[in-house]
């Protein structure tokens, strides 16, 4: 990744940080204030007990530096970037106490982006050389839809709409109570605003064939095998965005790119990406701060 993608802007991160600071903080850290001395100071390494792809660190630093402005938090690789186990992410210098306080809330923001990010790169690279696109979903942890989507990028993955409101998707329960596909292509496209692309899930080659007589933009082809997306991909070749989506995992996501889908949609990038495991280790000069 030659750039990584840029941090959502605080304000859809930074109330999800306090909340996580303040119900693990509650009305203190009793351990520390009681055998750490106040004055102590001493550094600290985030580093990587597996392989990952980074993504987070602004998130680790914004977790320290708002318990303690005290803490230096310095970050030595970039959102996007691949670390092998014992690879050091970052470096802070700072009171103990602050550093031991947000330790933390800021290694399960930095496990959970570094995990959708790994996991996005699984799939990104299982289709390598395909020209197959992967994206994510909304099936994202409440309120962590920003973060998520950011991991999903530093992956090498691409976003699909944010929210209900940046296009027109017709799902199966919206083309039941229009009444059909044709039917409901042609509603959504008569009322959508001109910026706004018009997608319709369809079951079948006849569905797919109705829709994009009707005019759609793209056909979502949910929970079909990689063989009915390829007869679909012959039959209509490039007269239609194809995006195949449900079912998919590591061991069959390169059939469906293999089949003709260009884009690949897949939920478990955000709802079941594992952990990433990455650990704080306090340095040698953090020694001696026990209160006497």
């Amino acid at each position: 990744m030659d750039r990584p993608p840029p941090l959502p802007p605080a304000h859809t991160w930074a109330p999800l940080l306090e909340a996580a600071l303040a119900e693990d903080l509650r009305s203190g850290d009793v351990t520390s204030e009681l055998v750490i001395d106040a004055s102590a100071t001493g550094s600290g390494r985030i580093e990587a007990r597996q392989p990952l792809v980074v993504c987070g660190l602004e998130l680790a630093a914004a977790a320290f530096v708002h318990v303690d402005p005290g803490v230096h938090f310095d970050p030595l690789r970039r959102a996007g970037e691949r670390a092998a186990p014992g690879e050091v992410l970052a470096r802070m210098h700072g009171p103990l106490r602050g550093i031991l306080a947000a330790e933390r809330t800021a290694l399960n923001f930095l496990g959970r982006m570094c995990g959708v990010a790994t996991q996005t790169a699984r799939y990104v690279d299982a289709v390598s050389g395909t020209g197959a696109r992967i994206l994510d979903t909304r099936k994202t942890l409440p309120g962590w839809r920003a973060l998520d989507k950011h991991a999903v990028a530093a992956g090498g993955g691409e976003n699909h709409r944010f929210a209900l409101d940046d296009a027109v998707l017709l799902k199966d329960n919206h083309v039941h109570a229009a009444g059909g596909v044709g039917l409901a292509v042609k509603t959504a496209l008569a009322g959508a605003p001109s910026h706004l692309q018009v997608q319709v899930e369809v079951e079948s080659l006849e569905d797919a064939r109705a829709a994009v007589e009707a005019g759609a933009d793209a056909l979502l082809l949910d929970n079909q095998t990689p063989e009915q997306v390829r007869q679909i991909v012959d039959a209509l070749g490039d007269r239609v965005s194809l995006e195949a989506s449900g079912g998919i995992t590591l061991d069959n996501v390169r059939a469906f790119a293999e089949a003709g889908a260009q884009r690949i949609s897949i939920g478990a990038l955000t709802h079941s990406a594992p952990c990433a495991d990455v650990a704080l280790e306090l340095e040698d000069d953090a020694a001696g701060g026990v209160r006497a």
